[in-house]
């Protein structure tokens, strides 16, 4: 057996062209184009990546983009204080912090000085709860992406069986709360879960957000299960580089799995699309309109 692999990248493409074409649409009926906020504080060069990227993005979509980037040394009074007034602009639909943080910096408490209705990333209290209680929240965009990428694989996901191995507050435990949207039976599995594999091996879906590299073997699998691979790890090669890879290992995945998402090239192109559908749709809401569908 082969596993099908799923594009990410492509799927990707295509999410961000029907937000490209909502941003078309909303910016005549409204007078102004939906902006997100990207702040960063400090030098950290993965997130330095990572906000070229989002603003990159943005723009191409036909947004306004407004980046802040702060020195190390910014306070966390500086830091709440620009949410704030981020909050109050009325040019600006979404705010997205990008984390870490410096480790003098309660992340907790920055991110509840976000407005839940711009909260892009889906991380406040709020929203978190509104997703809990099945209510309308904005969802973090890499489970979200997960979930899109599930459904146009496997269509209806009522009654089937899902693992996933991981429980943060970003990927694990929103996840778990979409697929029991969907109608999913759901295990949250972990560290401290007992044999592991067993527990992975009833499952018709899996979703890998643990951290830690390979981790998953195909021995792991129920024939034909579906893999969603939300690692992203850096591993050392033999002329001294590095290569990326996931928290499944996707050669022995992929001889069991029915379908399978790459690393790069599956969650990682989703999770920017995402935060470009978040900010579309928190900017209709804003304005008092439908947003548009197929999102």
């Amino acid at each position: 057996m082969s596993a099908a692999r799923i594009d990410g990248k492509a799927f990707a493409a295509g999410l961000r062209e029907r937000v490209a074409a909502g941003v078309r649409a909303f910016e005549p009926a409204t007078g102004r184009k939906p902006g997100l906020a990207v702040v960063l504080v400090g030098d950290d060069p993965a997130s330095q990546v990572y906000v070229r990227a989002k603003g990159k993005a943005t723009l191409e979509a036909g947004m306004a983009s407004f980046e802040h980037r702060l020195p190390d040394s910014t306070r966390q009074a500086e830091l709440i204080d620009l949410v704030q007034s981020l909050d109050a602009d009325e040019t600006v639909d979404g705010i997205l912090v990008q984390l870490p943080l410096p480790g003098r910096i309660d992340e907790a408490a920055v991110i509840a000085a976000i407005d839940p209705a711009k909260d892009v990333d889906g991380f406040t209290t709020e929203n978190a709860g509104r997703l809990a209680v099945g209510g309308a929240a904005m969802v973090p965009c890499t489970p979200l992406g997960c979930l899109m990428l599930l459904k146009d694989r496997l269509g209806d996901l009522t009654g089937l069986e899902a693992v996933v191995i991981g429980r943060s507050n970003i990927v694990g435990k929103p996840m778990a709360q979409l697929l029991l949207r969907e109608n999913c039976t759901v295990t949250i599995a972990h560290s401290r879960t007992r044999d592991l594999p067993a527990v992975t091996r009833r499952a018709d879906i899996v979703v890998a957000a643990v951290g830690r590299p390979e981790m998953v073997k195909g021995d792991w699998l129920k024939p034909g299960a579906t893999v969603i691979d939300v690692g992203i790890n850096r591993l050392p090669k033999a002329d001294g580089g590095t290569r990326l890879v996931g928290d499944v290992d996707y050669v022995s995945a992929s001889e069991v799995a029915g379908a399978i998402t790459p690393v790069p090239g599956g969650v990682g192109p989703m999770t920017i699309a995402v935060l470009l559908r978040n900010t579309l749709v928190a900017a209709h809401r804003r304005a008092g309109l439908p947003p548009p569908e197929r999102l």
